[in-house]
């Protein structure tokens, strides 16, 4: 940690501390979110603090969540970049409440309601990085924040029908079901550390049963919400969903499994997480728009 290190060292540090794949994910959801919900005459200011905010946000909780692990990430995750000690910690934690600061500033300029959702999303991620991450609450944080992000991107540019607010507990149970995904590759780690989360709790053979079911689950959810007319939709977005969940959980289930590779389980959230984000897509344009 002595070592002097190169600006280019701590530019990548920097980030690798972002979580750019993950982030990615999430930026993703929110462009196509605010991209459904203001087409055809996308406000471009509005949709840039957005996505800037929201990216803010999500650094944020991302160089927390290392600074909070750097102690466990020593014994396991030697590719992490404060083990590696191209990010100091106090830098990483600096870094985090910085990007705090930037959200803040980028949000202050949209409805203010924005401002609350976000700030809650940020106290659950903040809670899951300091303590929340090992526990059997760690799922359950996970899928409180994921419906935020829509609800979020509506407030921030305007539009938010009461509708809207069925995305909450869809996007729960496809939350919970993104929790296990993504922490189906570090299942053996977590575990040896002592840690009590839910996709331990499931184990391997578990995680990878809830997973899927959960999916569906929200898709049924959808068919029952639109089918009761308790959300109206003339739109054959709602069962089109549940055919293409259908098709891709079957095929998940033939190319992983608990007998798969452990390298294969990253392979499988990312599908999932971009399943997810179809279907989160497909029912914010039933609700919301």
């Amino acid at each position: 940690m002595g070592k002097k290190r190169s600006v280019g060292q701590v530019t990548l540090g920097f980030l690798l501390l972002t979580h750019p794949g993950p982030v990615a994910f999430h930026l993703l959801a929110v462009v196509v979110f605010a991209l459904l919900a203001t087409w055809p005459h996308p406000v471009w200011t509005l949709i840039a603090l957005v996505v800037a905010g929201h990216a803010a946000m999500q650094c944020s909780i991302s160089m927390i969540n290392d600074y909070c692990d750097r102690r466990l990430d020593a014994l396991s995750k030697p590719g992490k970049p404060i083990v590696r000690g191209l990010v100091l910690p106090g830098e990483a934690l600096a870094g985090g409440i910085l990007m705090i600061v930037v959200m803040v500033g980028c949000l202050l300029f949209l409805n203010p309601l924005a401002l609350v959702i976000s700030l809650g999303y940020l106290a659950l991620g903040q809670a899951y990085n300091f303590g929340l991450k090992s526990t059997l609450w760690s799922g359950v944080v996970f899928a409180l924040a994921m419906p935020l992000i829509p609800l979020y991107v509506l407030a921030g540019v305007n539009h938010l029908p009461s509708a809207a607010f069925w995305l909450v507990p869809v996007g729960f149970l496809i939350g919970v079901a993104l929790n296990l995904a993504n922490a189906l590759p570090d299942v053996e780690e977590d575990r040896a550390g002592g840690a009590k989360t839910l996709a331990v709790a499931l184990g391997v053979r578990g995680s990878f049963m809830m997973c899927p079911l959960l999916i569906v689950l929200a898709v049924v959810l959808m068919m029952v919400l639109v089918v009761f007319r308790v959300v109206v939709s003339n739109s054959w977005a709602a069962p089109a969903l549940f055919v293409i969940t259908c098709l891709v959980v079957g095929t998940l289930a033939l190319l992983f499994g608990p007998q798969r590779p452990v390298s294969t389980r990253k392979v499988y959230f990312y599908l999932v997480a971009s399943l997810c984000l179809l279907l989160g897509a497909g029912w914010f344009v039933i609700v919301a728009l």
